[in-house]
């Protein structure tokens, strides 16, 4: 049923076809479930296959995102990202600074030194008065983009329900105990361009990554890669691995907010994107990706889920609100 997208110092990373767990006999989904789980404790990362997202469908959706972030700097620079509250909108190359810092003046001169070579467009739920996405004009061929977009960001929404389904099997839970706080959701879809770079830049500047070394923050977040690599985990040996893309997978990843939900049960593991497998050319080609960030609804109250603790003494946190935690979070990165 499974067998391991990636296995290097200490780190195994499992293939999972997860149509086992969607469409599955009871035995096959508690199979799969407990798959996960595993993944996530030992790993922190699954790779995902069986989706209910097509390749055809799935390529529509980076050819779309391709279009986007051809348009000219001026005008993507008119739908700016504004504020952590709002987390939505255009960041230019160099505006975010993915690290494991938390001190802002740390993660300035971190910034200032080796800025994360990527630009990016953050799309949340719609519909939200205070905090309005900020959509480009339609016209040529971003007609649809739009629709393109939302539509995705509801399939992306009910696949993280399904493996929060899917992690509460494995928990031995109710299988819908975190419906109640997904079931909104307050999640971000990241449009990711990491232009074309040559490759003495890397060169010149040791420290300089695509995105530096970082955790994700909420819960799990769903990603979607092209072919150009880059990608690497970190093992418990302290080595960078590369996470090397495989077609038609989405490559899965617990944040911060899940281990803290589950008791440090499930493990956030630090990633990053750097320069690429080299090849013969002097200048690494663009790279695309598209990640989902999810979370529980910003107004639900996080503690340690049940049955990840045996007393009341063994909770290693104080509850905290999914929202405020985010925000907090995103204050010290951009």
């Amino acid at each position: 049923m499974e067998s391991a997208a990636v296995k290097s110092e200490g780190l195994v990373i499992p293939l999972i076809d997860f149509s086992q767990f969607l469409k599955g006999n009871p035995e096959q989904r508690k199979a799969t479930a407990d798959a996960i789980l595993h993944g996530f404790q030992t790993a922190g990362f699954i790779y995902l296959k069986g989706l209910p997202i097509t390749p055809d469908y799935r390529k529509h959706v980076f050819e779309t995102s391709a279009k986007y972030f051809r348009l000219p700097t001026e005008t993507k620079m008119s739908h700016c990202w504004t504020t952590p509250e709002a987390n939505r909108g255009y960041s230019a190359p160099g505006r975010e600074k993915t690290t494991t810092l938390t001190d802002i003046d740390d993660v300035k001169k971190l910034r200032d030194s080796a800025p994360d070579l990527k630009e990016s467009l953050e799309i949340g739920r719609e519909g939200e008065p205070d905090h309005p996405n900020h959509w480009p004009e339609e016209r040529g061929e971003l007609v649809g983009f739009k629709e393109t977009m939302l539509d995705f960001h509801t399939k992306c929404k009910e696949l993280h329900m399904e493996v929060m389904r899917a992690i509460a099997v494995g928990l031995g839970i109710d299988e819908t105990w975190f419906d109640g706080f997904t079931d909104i959701g307050d999640n971000t879809l990241r449009l990711l361009h990491y232009p074309e770079v040559k490759k003495d830049v890397f060169t010149i500047n040791p420290g300089q990554v695509r995105a530096g070394a970082h955790s994700d923050y909420g819960s799990i977040t769903l990603l979607f890669q092209d072919s150009r690599g880059g990608l690497q985990v970190q093992s418990p040996t302290g080595a960078f691995v590369d996470a090397t893309p495989i077609e038609d997978t989405c490559v899965v990843n617990a944040g911060d907010l899940l281990a803290r939900w589950s008791n440090d049960n499930i493990k956030s593991t630090i990633h990053r994107v750097v320069e690429p497998p080299s090849g013969d050319s002097d200048v690494y080609p663009a790279r695309y990706s598209i990640a989902y960030f999810c979370n529980p609804n910003f107004k639900s109250y996080i503690e340690a889920i049940p049955g990840t603790y045996a007393a009341e003494k063994d909770r290693k946190y104080e509850g905290i609100n999914s929202g405020q935690y985010l925000v907090q979070r995103l204050t010290a990165t951009y």
